[in-house]
């Protein structure tokens, strides 16, 4: 494990990631605020926890499907070119979800059709956002980064839920889709505002044959890279999926209001802003790490699970909160530092796959146990899960470094420890 006391603010020295980061804060919350009033939307509509996990993963089996062909595509091309066309992409999906709401006329296969429009642009989205903070900030600062990179998308999921409620309970559902299409402008003024002089771009990669199979090898080679991706692939299925166990808990388990999972959600972003500023000063890395914070993660959400009432789940959720940005700061750093800079792009999207990507496998489960025999067991999954990703990380490494493609450059040994 790799442990260097940083500046807490360190990366935000850097101009250029102060005007990036600023733009993706003011985005994330309208994401936030979208994200609530979708599984709002959707429980409206149907009134079940299975269709709102199906449709949950409606917006991220694109993900899964397309994220590898994502990387390479980002690795071929400008980053910041990338994500100023899917920023835009995805604010007029959000916009058109928006008016079909406002209308007064929408229906569930508009829903999940624009789902699968959104999601397709975020498997783009997602590996570029990633892999661009490296070339923002230089490899340096990658670790600081990452982190207040993260804790930044938790100040979002703090203040987006908040804004989500006033929203419903004032104007209406449809507003929380046109205000999160208003604020992908944000990010696409960050993005055309940045010294690009002051970056520290990757060659793009050129085009060739067996490009994915190649970046497919370099992962399953390097360990540092490999475990954590199995590690997230299984807390990512199971137990990443609180926008489907979440409002559930709070509608059944706890007879509330739409309000009530407001301040769920809103109690892990709290805790994640915590953890957040703890691991930016920290910044430790390494598959070690990685594991224990897998061990916390499983004791947070059993902690949910078994909460008696409504103030002591949200209590553990700023436990989940504080669990999660250290788990998801942790894996992310290690890879990326692990991960030769030609790679990137592809490492940073099966990442994505593994976190996001598996979202359509695991929230039709968890809502379908949420609905059968309630949302407590399908919080004990995602423990369980995380107790599997334990077992994985404490697993003795087989150096396979020999399955490394030629020309590229071996994992670092100090990122695995």
């Amino acid at each position: 494990m790799t442990t260097t006391t940083t500046p807490m603010f360190a990366a935000l020295a850097v101009p250029n990631f102060r005007r990036y980061v600023s733009g993706q804060a003011l985005s994330l919350i309208g994401t936030w605020v979208e994200t609530v009033a979708q599984a709002l939307l959707v429980l409206h509509l149907t009134h079940s926890g299975t269709i709102l996990g199906l449709t949950t993963a409606a917006r991220f089996a694109p993900i899964l499907l397309l994220s590898p062909y994502a990387g390479l595509l980002v690795d071929r091309y400008s980053k910041r070119h990338v994500l100023l066309a899917t920023q835009i992409g995805l604010g007029l999906v959000s916009a058109a979800l928006g008016v079909s709401v406002l209308s007064g006329h929408v229906a569930l296969w508009q829903v999940v059709a624009l789902a699968l429009l959104f999601g397709t642009l975020s498997a783009i989205d997602n590996p570029a956002r990633q892999a661009f903070v490296a070339e923002v900030v230089g490899r340096d600062l990658v670790r600081n980064a990452v982190t207040l990179n993260s804790t930044s998308v938790n100040v979002a999921r703090v203040i987006g839920p908040t804004v989500a409620a006033v929203l419903v309970t004032t104007v209406g559902i449809g507003w929380c889709f046109i205000a999160n299409a208003v604020s992908f402008s944000f990010v696409i003024a960050s993005l055309l505002g940045l010294d690009v002089r002051q970056l520290h771009p990757v060659a793009p990669t050129p085009r060739a044959r067996g490009q994915l199979r190649a970046g497919l090898r370099y992962a399953a080679g390097v360990p540092a890279i490999a475990r954590p991706l199995l590690m997230m692939a299984l807390v990512g299925t199971f137990t990443f999926e609180f926008e489907v166990s979440l409002p559930l808990l709070a509608r059944d388990t706890f007879h509330g209001t739409d309000t009530t999972y407001s301040w769920l959600i809103g109690a892990l972003g709290a805790g994640a802003i915590a953890g957040g500023l703890y691991a930016a000063r920290s910044a430790p890395t390494g598959v070690t790490r990685l594991t224990r914070a897998a061990a916390a993660y499983a004791v947070a959400v059993g902690l949910v699970a078994a909460a008696p009432t409504l103030p002591t789940a949200v209590a553990a959720c700023t436990l989940v909160g504080a669990a999660t940005i250290t788990f998801l700061t942790t894996g992310n750093s290690t890879i990326q530092l692990a991960a030769d800079p030609s790679y990137r792009g592809r490492i940073t999207a099966l990442w994505s796959t593994a976190l996001v990507g598996s979202t359509p496998i695991g929230s039709p489960i968890v809502g379908f146990i949420s609905d059968t025999i309630g949302p407590r067991y399908a919080l004990l999954l995602g423990a369980l899960a995380c107790l599997a990703a334990v077992v994985i990380g404490a697993q003795p490494p087989a150096r396979r470094v020999d399955r490394v493609p030629r020309g590229t450059l071996p994992a670092r040994p100090q990122a695995e420890r």
